[in-house]
């Protein structure tokens, strides 16, 4: 999988390329992510790729014309274009798992007080990762990679995806999405805080009965809203 990210800051990005899983991800050849320096596609003798904002009002907005240059150099019919902005969809494992499955994904980093509104023709999707703003969409960008990257074929241990946060038990007639439920290391026993007695049992049907009745109980407490 290949990820274009559209930023004014492509610096930011490399330490976590080259860290744990993104460094691994990119060594095995399953993802690729190419940062382009949005200053690049800049207007004029300075590259100027923000301005005032018609009708007024403080701050600036990213122009039009760098991120349309932009998109035309890198990407093709086949590559998913995504705008991140507090205005986006909330992005959730499911968008993950979706967005796991592009060719090419491409990430627009937006910056200052946002982007000039015609941005949105140019893209098939917004994303938010959060009812809060930030000052920029770099950091946005970074959690969806490294949530997409994690789910990419032969980059994990199937078994490491199937049971966490937010994945999918089934329980009686119908499918939920829960919450991972509780796990333990050593020591068995820290200051009178023991482990259960059935994940030493040994028996693994046991255990995966009742991993699926606490992650149950977990997300009814913690997320009820998940099973409404």
């Amino acid at each position: 999988m290949k990820i274009s990210v559209i930023t004014l800051f492509p610096q930011v990005f490399s330490p976590l390329l080259n860290t744990s899983i993104l460094d691994k991800a990119q060594k095995q050849g399953k993802l690729k992510v190419n940062l382009v320096d949005l200053r690049k596609f800049g207007m004029g003798k300075y590259q100027q790729v923000d301005d005032r904002v018609y009708g007024g009002g403080v701050g600036m907005i990213l122009r039009i014309e760098p991120i349309a240059k932009a998109l035309a150099k890198i990407r093709d019919r086949k590559s998913k274009t995504i705008l991140l902005t507090p205005q986006g969809k909330n992005f959730n494992q499911k968008n993950a798992l979706r967005l796991a499955k592009e060719r090419h994904l491409v990430l627009i980093c937006g910056k200052y007080e946002g982007v000039d509104e015609r941005v949105r023709e140019l893209v098939d999707g917004e994303i938010s990762i959060g009812d809060y703003v930030l000052s920029g969409g770099e950091i946005p960008a970074m959690v969806v990679i490294d949530s997409i990257a994690r789910l990419l074929p032969g980059v994990l241990e199937k078994e490491a995806t199937r049971f966490e946060s937010f994945s999918t038990y089934t329980l009686g007639p119908k499918p939920h999405t829960l919450l991972e439920p509780p796990q333990y290391t050593r020591p068995e026993n820290y200051e009178g805080m023991r482990v259960p007695k059935i994940l030493l049992s040994g028996n693994h049907q046991e255990i995966a009965k009742w991993r699926s009745q606490e992650a149950l109980k977990k997300t009814k407490k913690i997320r009820p809203d998940l099973l409404n």
